[in-house]
């Protein structure tokens, strides 16, 4: 029996999906296997991967002309992820199987016929789920991050054969691979563990001895969500600072959950996303990444870079200035747009990138330009070429801009600690809930998302607090975007104090904050 059969897979291009449908058909000529609709060299070996699996499961493919058309033919495709939708279709051709039409079938396939897991399944489940197919059949490695897509009707199998009985295979041909072989789709994963990583635990903001005002700024940079510059010699706890902050955010509602767990599927182990992510991330990249490496990139479309994966948390460049110029310009627009658009020949990915931006310098090349500056040996045009690395425009958009100085042997060997993540974290979830009920009418959860046609209209303040930041605009210390992140902050110091409204005393510690002289 000959004709064509019918299945359907998922193409994604970034976090967006798209429903492809797989067509078969089986001709009356010499054997050969076509594979039709632009697919990558990847998809392209999914034939011979085809037909070693269906003979190892006891459900040959046809010796005939085997042609695959993957609609829409002019959509690229990419990656293994359709080697059982095809193999399904193949099969429903040849009469061996009786697919369901409605049903997305998403998988990579073993010579041997077990069922592999895939990078972006979760992205690729919701694609089906918003495209009205709620069945999704997955390797049973990939099953758990499918379940996480509510409404989806999951179903999660090891292998082909076990597979092709429930589509009405006769049980007599169907071979299934031995128990505990290796290389299963479980052993993979890690059986036992769920294949997860461990849980890392969040280093706490009472290990940081003194800086007192750094963590001030910290606080108020995790409340209102606000970019934060720290200037500092070594050893003065940036580092420290900075890898303490994911733990005084709060935990992320279920619309950043997904979007964030989907960023993890594309970027992790395929069989590593277990459950959602709820706690912020935080990304530190080296000095020496590419701007592929930070903003995303790579050959077909384009894969997440770092400022994506660290969505909804921190993205921390240590050793700023040594970064080349083009990464820390590339920035300068997801900061304001919140989302990284990456164009190729083979289409246009977007990922979502509205991180919390954490950039920590030396003074000077030698590290000993703060204070007095008695160590440095840098000569003052040095000093200025060194931290001329960190641009204007990229300054201008980062909110807070620190000093940090050099610890005390008072604060090495006090006893007394500062406060934890802990409580640092309920004063933070305090003050992005009044940020919430204040900005939610007009479309934002954030003072740093409030745009400043906002702060100058509804939450315009009265002219004896603003006047500070007026005569600062007058004299050109202050940009016109300066003065918005100014109010922005004002308005976060507020929210943790429990004020209405900021008063001119918080206006006031705002520029400080803004235009700290050690970060000037």
């Amino acid at each position: 029996m000959s004709g064509v059969g019918r299945a359907l897979g998922i193409g994604l291009v970034g976090l967006n999906g798209f429903v492809v449908e797989v067509e078969a058909d089986i001709g009356q000529t010499l054997p050969a296997f076509v594979l039709l609709g632009l697919p990558d060299s990847a998809l392209n070996e999914a034939k011979e991967r085809v037909r070693s699996a269906a003979q190892n499961s006891g459900l040959p493919l046809s010796r005939r002309k085997i042609t695959v058309n993957l609609i829409p033919a002019s959509l690229p495709k990419r990656g293994t992820a359709f080697d059982l939708a095809i193999t399904v279709a193949a099969l429903a051709a040849a009469g061996d199987i009786r697919p369901p039409a409605d049903t997305v079938f998403v998988a990579e396939l073993g010579l041997d016929g077990r069922l592999r897991p895939v990078q972006g399944v979760l992205p690729a489940v919701m694609a089906a789920v918003r495209a009205g197919y709620s069945d999704v059949v997955v390797a049973r490695a990939n099953e758990a991050e499918a379940r996480l897509v509510p409404g989806a009707r999951v179903r999660g199998y090891e292998s082909l054969g076990s597979l092709a009985l429930d589509l009405g295979a006769d049980p007599l041909n169907v071979i299934l691979p031995e128990e505990g072989g290796s290389g299963t789709s479980a052993g993979q994963a890690g059986e036992g563990d769920g294949g997860s990583p461990p849980p890392q635990m969040v280093p706490d903001l009472r290990d940081v001895a003194g800086q007192h005002e750094a963590r001030a700024a910290l606080e108020v940079a995790a409340a209102g969500g606000h970019h934060i510059l720290m200037l500092g010699p070594p050893g003065a706890g940036k580092t420290m600072l900075a890898e303490r902050l994911p733990g005084i955010l709060p935990d992320l509602d279920d619309e950043a959950a997904m979007e964030v767990t989907a960023i993890h599927s594309l970027s992790s182990h395929p069989s590593a996303t277990r459950e959602l992510v709820r706690r912020p991330p935080f990304e530190s990249p080296h000095h020496t990444a590419s701007p592929p490496a930070i903003i995303g990139g790579g050959s077909g479309i384009a894969r997440p870079g770092a400022a994506s994966r660290a969505h909804r948390g921190v993205l921390f460049l240590d050793e700023a200035p040594e970064f080349h110029r083009n990464v820390l310009d590339s920035l300068r627009q997801p900061l304001e747009s919140g989302v990284v658009s990456i164009d190729r020949a083979a289409g246009t990915a977007a990922y979502p990138a509205r991180f919390l931006l954490v950039l920590a310098a030396n003074p000077c090349p030698c590290g000993q330009g703060s204070g007095k500056g008695l160590l440095c040996s840098c000569p003052p045009q040095a000093k200025r070429r060194y931290l001329a690395r960190l641009s204007g425009p990229l300054l201008d958009r980062v909110d807070i801009q620190l000093g940090v100085r050099r610890v005390s042997a008072v604060d090495l060997a006090g006893n007394s600690s500062g406060e934890s993540s802990k409580a640092v974290a309920a004063r933070v979830l305090q003050a992005r809930a009044r940020q919430a009920e204040r900005l939610g009418p007009f479309g934002f959860s954030t003072n740093a998302e409030a745009p400043g046609r906002l702060l100058r209209g509804a939450l315009r303040l009265p002219s004896s607090s603003t006047r500070i930041l007026d005569r600062a605009l007058e004299m050109h210390t202050l940009t016109a975007r300066g003065y918005d992140r100014v109010l922005r902050l004002a308005w976060s110091i507020a929210d943790l104090a429990g004020g209405e409204s900021p008063s001119p005393d918080d206006v006031g510690a705002a520029l400080l904050l803004r235009t700290t002289e050690e970060a000037r």
